[in-house]
């Protein structure tokens, strides 16, 4: 990727490598990690070296009566105007540079503007939301209407305790994966996975574990908007998937109807709490219809975020026969690894490069209970 702006601009860590040196040196080093568990090899999913971001941020930079776009400086001093940013994926690309012409032709749009938010699908849907420091009043949803035309996107408008949706808040993915399509609403203030490509490639190797199964029921927690869920349903009996943020629960139970699936039972629980409620250390309302005596888990799924799983959750999950562990951390993953190979053997293990010339990884293993 060529960008003007790398060795300034803090989005991209690493700008002096061939994308293939990088790849090679994100290998090693969750191989180092993940070699004291007898992992010899990764398979590695690269990722397109340029436009493939579908979600990101811009704050916004006044200089007198001109707006620019701006990113925090690498150095950590201030931040550094950008022209273009060739991370992202064509349907903001395309859209960035028309979108800044009409906020520095408009005292009323450019008027406190804080930041802009940019999300995407691979089908061209555009959500922009468009940040301030005031109040937006009927003069902003004219002019932002005219906007959602001009752009053929969707517009949104937030300050201080104010959202204004002109038409929708979400858009809707569309991703081929495992021979078919699925459909996924994505919500602007919900996580999604930025590399589509990648997130494919992440969850069709999870789908190849869980055809290594095809029996018994699927266990997920950290379930999101039923990213992975919504694939790997077709190969389990039943499922259940839980999940703390409300509005992911509301697009996993949306996203379950968009694709006719219906053996998924979405629940909003903590990993702690689902861990409490199998253990039946605690009962909840949000449980009361559902029949936990009834499922029959072959396989687990956690993807956690950062800080890795807590030691409730290791000690449930090693009780499993087959665990899929998703991982945005590879060294919270080695941390994690120390227990659960104690119970489990590693079967598969994989990375996944969603964010090019930065540091982070993800990465993946599939396990299987030993024999004892």
């Amino acid at each position: 990727m060529k960008c003007e702006h790398f060795g300034t601009c803090g989005s991209c860590t690493i700008y002096e490598l061939s994308y293939e040196q990088e790849l090679a040196d994100k290998k090693e080093r969750v191989l180092g990690l993940l070699a004291p568990f007898e992992v010899k090899d990764l398979e590695v999913f690269s990722a397109s070296s340029s436009h493939y971001r579908a979600r990101s941020e811009f704050k916004i930079w006044h200089d007198g009566d001109v707006c620019s776009y701006a990113m925090g400086r690498l150095d950590k001093k201030g931040a550094v105007n950008i022209v273009a940013c060739p991370k992202v994926i064509e349907p903001i690309d395309k859209r960035m540079k028309p979108l800044l012409e009409k906020i520095n032709a408009s005292e009323v749009l450019k008027q406190r503007l804080f930041s802009v938010e940019f999300l995407a699908t691979t089908t061209d849907e555009c959500l922009i939301t468009m940040i301030y420091h005031r109040k937006l009043e009927a003069d902003w949803e004219a002019e932002a209407k005219e906007l959602e035309t001009l752009l053929n996107a969707k517009i949104m408008g937030r300050s201080r305790k104010q959202k204004v949706i002109l038409s929708d808040e979400f858009v809707t993915e569309k991703l081929f994966i495992d021979g078919q399509d699925y459909l996924y609403r994505h919500y602007e203030s919900g996580f999604t996975q930025p590399n589509p490509a990648v997130n494919v490639h992440m969850i069709e190797w999870a789908i190849k574990q869980a055809k290594k199964v095809q029996s018994g029921d699927f266990l997920e927690s950290y379930c999101g908007l039923g990213n992975f869920t919504l694939p790997l349903s077709k190969y389990f009996n039943r499922v259940l998937a839980t999940e703390i943020s409300k509005r992911s629960i509301y697009a996993a139970k949306e996203n379950c109807e968009l694709n006719n699936v219906t053996n998924i039972e979405f629940i909003r629980l903590a990993s702690e709490e689902m861990t409490q409620a199998l253990n039946k250390e605690r009962e909840f309302t949000r449980l009361k219809e559902v029949d936990l005596d009834a499922y029959n888990f072959s396989t687990v799924l956690v993807d956690p975020p950062r800080a890795g799983l807590d030691m409730d959750t290791i000690k449930l999950i090693s009780n499993m026969e087959n665990i899929i562990y998703i991982s945005c951390n590879p060294e919270t993953l080695a941390r994690d690894l120390v227990e659960l190979t104690k119970t489990h053997n590693i079967n598969d293990s994989a990375i996944y490069d969603q964010f090019p010339h930065t540091h982070h990884v993800e990465s993946g293993v599939f396990m299987v209970k030993k024999n004892n």
